[in-house]
C-alpha cells in the first residue's frame, strides 16, 4: 500500500495541470440548437403528455375519465319511471326459466355466485354489454353530424355482395342486430371475453382521436376493426386477416389490411391498455348492464367451484405468507417508552 509505484496511488490534478501547464484550459463548447445542427427530430419532453391533458378527452386512456357510452346511456334515462325504478333495484333475477320472476338469495345451504370476474368475464354477458354500449354511442351520437371517414363507409367498402340500401346510413340498428354482429365474429374466431373488453376501449379511443361518430352507415366496419386489433394484441394466438375473410366471405384481405392500417393511424400506433383503464371499463359495462336490467347469471355454488376457489384461497396465502410476516408489528420493550409508533388516522 505504501509503494510510490502502486496504481492505487496518483498525484493530485492540482500537481497533474502544473505538469502540464502548456496545455490549453478546457473552455466547454457553447450548445448547438437543433435547429443549428439541421436535426428537426422531436424531442421525448415535447411530446403531448397524455395525463396532462382533461380527462374528458381522453377516457381510454385515463383511468379517472367517465367512459364515453356510459354517459352517453344516462342520457336516456335520466328519470325513469316507476316501474323502471323497480326492475333496476337488483341484480338478483333470474331471467332463465320461464313463468314469474323470481329472485335468488343465498342462504346457509345454497350459496348463489356470479362467474363474472373482473379477471375472468363470463363471455355471453359480456358481449351484451359491449353492444348494448355501442348501440347507446349509435343513439346518442351527436346530431351536427362529425366527418365520415372512407375506410369505414360501409356504401364504399361492403361486407357482402348484396347490394348497401339507399338509406343505409338512416337507421339506427338495434341492439340485438348489433349483438348478432359482434357474437358472430367472436364465435368463428374463438376470441375471449377479455378481448370484448379491449374492442370497447379502442372504439372509444378511435373516436376520441379521429374526432369522429359511429353512425348506421360505418358502425359495422369500425366494431370490425377494434375486434381485428384487440385479437391481434390480446390473444397469444392471434386470429389472422385471412381467417376474418373466410367469416365474412365476400370481403378481401386487401381491404382488411387497409382496415387495420388506418385504424392503427387513427389510433397514433397507441394500442396500450393499462390495467387500470380495463378495469374501469369492466366495471362500468356491469353498471351498464345493471341500469338496463340486463344481469349476469347467478349460479349455485358447486362442489368442484369450492374446491377451485379453496385452492385459489391457499395459493394467495402462500404466495402474501412471507409479506405478512415482515409487515407483522413487533412488540415494543416497556424500558423504551419513547419510541415513535405509527398509528391509523381516523377521517369521519
Amino acid at each position: 500500500m505504501g509503494n510510490t509505484t502502486s496504481c492505487c496511488v496518483s498525484s493530485s490534478p492540482k500537481h497533474r495541470r502544473n505538469n502540464h501547464s502548456r496545455l490549453e484550459p478546457y473552455r466547454p463548447e457553447p450548445e448547438l440548437s437543433r435547429e443549428d445542427t439541421g436535426c428537426n427530430l422531436q424531442h421525448i419532453s415535447d411530446r403531448e403528455n397524455l395525463d396532462d391533458l382533461p380527462m374528458e378527452y381522453n377516457p381510454s386512456d385515463h383511468p379517472r375519465a367517465s367512459t364515453i357510452f356510459l354517459s352517453k346511456s344516462q342520457t336516456d334515462v335520466a328519470v325513469p319511471n316507476k316501474r323502471v325504478r323497480e326492475k333496476r333495484k337488483s341484480l338478483y333475477i333470474n331471467h332463465h326459466h320461464p313463468g314469474p320472476v323470481r329472485r335468488k338469495y343465498s342462504s346457509c345451504s345454497t350459496i348463489f355466485l356470479d362467474d363474472s370476474t373482473v379477471s375472468q368475464p363470463n363471455l355471453k354477458y359480456t358481449i351484451k354489454c359491449v353492444a348494448l354500449a355501442i348501440y347507446y354511442h349509435i343513439k346518442n351520437r351527436d346530431v351536427d353530424g362529425r366527418m365520415l371517414l372512407d375506410i369505414f363507409d360501409e356504401k364504399l367498402h361492403p361486407l357482402s355482395k348484396s347490394e348497401v340500401p339507399s338509406d343505409y346510413d338512416k337507421h339506427d340498428p338495434e341492439q340485438k342486430q348489433i349483438y348478432r354482429f359482434v357474437r358472430t365474429l367472436f364465435s368463428a374466431a374463438q376470441l375471449t371475453a377479455e378481448c370484448a373488453i379491449v374492442t370497447l376501449v379502442y372504439l372509444e379511443r378511435l373516436l376520441t382521436y379521429a374526432e369522429i361518430d359511429i353512425c348506421p352507415a360505418n358502425w359495422k366496419r369500425i366494431v370490425l376493426g377494434a375486434i381485428l386489433l384487440a385479437s391481434k394484441v390480446w390473444d397469444d394466438q392471434a386470429v389472422w386477416n385471412v381467417d376474418y375473410c373466410q367469416i365474412l366471405k365476400d370481403i378481401t384481405v386487401e381491404d382488411m389490411n387497409e382496415l387495420e392500417r388506418q385504424f392503427l393511424e387513427l389510433l397514433q400506433f397507441n394500442i396500450n391498455v393499462p390495467s387500470s383503464v380495463y378495469a374501469k371499463y369492466y366495471f362500468d359495462l356491469r353498471s351498464l348492464a345493471e341500469a338496463n336490467n340486463l344481469c349476469f347469471p347467478l349460479e349455485p355454488l358447486s362442489r368442484d367451484k369450492a374446491q377451485k376457489l379453496e385452492a385459489i384461497s391457499r395459493l394467495c396465502d402462500d404466495k402474501y405468507k412471507d409479506l405478512r410476516k415482515q409487515a407483522k408489528k413487533r412488540s415494543v420493550s416497556a424500558d423504551n417508552l419513547t419510541v415513535v409508533r405509527w398509528c391509523p388516522a381516523i377521517i369521519s
